[in-house]
């Protein structure tokens, strides 16, 4: 049978991620010896005291619920194990009713767009960017105005530049420090900022804080919520996925302001089950050894970003070594004038090597590209080699 797709499905853009699967698939359906550096998925298993903890909470029969919807028979320890980090990390206090469980950040990305959007009204996400901020907008028939982050901002977004009019309608501004995929970082003062563009435009801060564990050189990423009031007008989310290489537990909070996050449960109560239980348990258990394990993982991201700059940089590039997230974002040589796809494909067919193309994160990142950190060491290497060797 032909199935009529509705009119939402026609706008998403190809998923970035999803098109790199292609095109591996295809090169190497070809015969080509293909390296990916393009997907951000940590290679290092989950550390062992999470993993027991998994195992203990799915096998003690004193939990008679341990099986059951998770949104049901909710673990009290997995949102107190997120005020407890919050208060230790960031000096911030949480009331339970500003804290919601999720799986992971993206499903609570899109989710949120259906909590707060009607139809047609607009929110503002940042260009390069996470593309789901634009998708759960689409699913939300809502409208996005994009906000461009440049490099002589430091890939901040420019609060002052945004329209009248787009501030008039927004009803969301999406964030993201350390950012995906420019690596960038934000000082409190730039969240100062946005907390009161939040507050003067009734606007929902929404800080995407994914990769604020992924630090390095002693570098600290602080929290929106860090700042006074903060609460009133924004959101955070935090993930476990990337900096306890939880990426398929799919585990996560969304913390601050109690009207939105009561809006997002809503939405959750309506169309998800919740995370299994014993994940919860789990993810408690990774919160309560955060100072713990954070500095084995980030050594190992440490090391291959050391690499990786380190390679590339005595090629001709110039690039500062980034303070967070788990990638290294570069510019394309200039013979390709900014085309970030030709680049990649030439990189493909020509040295085997996959990264992924600026452009698939927005218009204003086409002069740049993308290198994921979470490969072994040798497999990196060898890419690193293959790209120096290709004289690109």
């Amino acid at each position: 049978m032909e199935l009529p797709l509705p009119d939402r499905l026609e706008k998403l853009p190809p998923y970035l991620f999803a098109d790199l699967r292609r095109k591996i698939a295809a090169a190497r359906a070809r015969g080509v010896d293909v390296i990916s550096l393009g997907i951000g998925d940590p290679d290092q298993p989950t550390p062992d005291p999470i993993i027991d903890e998994l195992c203990r909470a799915a096998r003690d029969t004193s939990d008679p619920d341990r099986h059951r919807y998770g949104c049901d028979r909710p673990v009290e320890a997995w949102p107190q194990a997120v005020c407890d980090f919050y208060r230790r990390r960031f000096g911030v206090r949480l009331g339970p009713q500003q804290v919601v469980t999720t799986m992971g950040a993206k499903d609570a990305i899109a989710k949120l767009a259906l909590a707060t959007l009607n139809p047609d009204e607009l929110a503002i996400a940042p260009s390069p960017g996470y593309p789901t901020y634009n998708i759960g907008h689409v699913f939300a028939g809502a409208v996005t105005y994009y906000a461009p982050l440049l490099p002589q901002n430091d890939f901040l977004i420019d609060l002052e530049a945004i329209p009248a009019e787009v501030r008039r309608q927004a009803k969301i501004l999406w964030m993201n420090y350390p950012n995906n995929p420019t690596t960038a970082t934000a000082p409190l003062e730039f969240f100062r900022r946005a907390v009161e563009f939040g507050r003067q435009n009734d606007i929902l801060i929404a800080q995407d804080n994914a990769y604020s564990e992924n630090t390095y050189d002693g570098y600290e990423a602080p929290s929106i919520l860090q700042v006074e009031g903060a609460d009133e007008v924004a959101v955070e989310f935090f993930s476990l996925s990337k900096a306890f290489c939880m990426t398929g537990w799919r585990v996560g909070a969304v913390v601050g302001a109690e009207a939105a996050v009561s809006a997002l449960r809503t939405v959750k109560e309506n169309i998800d089950n919740g995370t299994p239980r014993p994940v919860q348990f789990a993810a408690a258990r990774a919160l309560s050894m955060a100072e713990e394990l954070k500095p084995v993982i980030n050594s190992i991201h440490q090391r291959r970003r050391d690499m990786v700059v380190q390679a590339l940089n005595e090629s001709g590039w110039s690039i500062a070594p980034p303070r967070a997230t788990i990638y290294v974002w570069a510019p394309v040589p200039e013979k390709y004038k900014g085309s970030s796809a030709a680049f990649a494909t030439d990189l493909l067919e020509r040295a085997g090597v996959v990264v992924t193309p600026g452009l698939g994160y927005g218009q204003w990142s086409d002069g740049f590209f993308r290198i994921s950190l979470t490969y072994p060491d040798d497999v990196i290497e060898k890419a690193v080699a293959r790209i120096v060797e290709a004289g690109l």
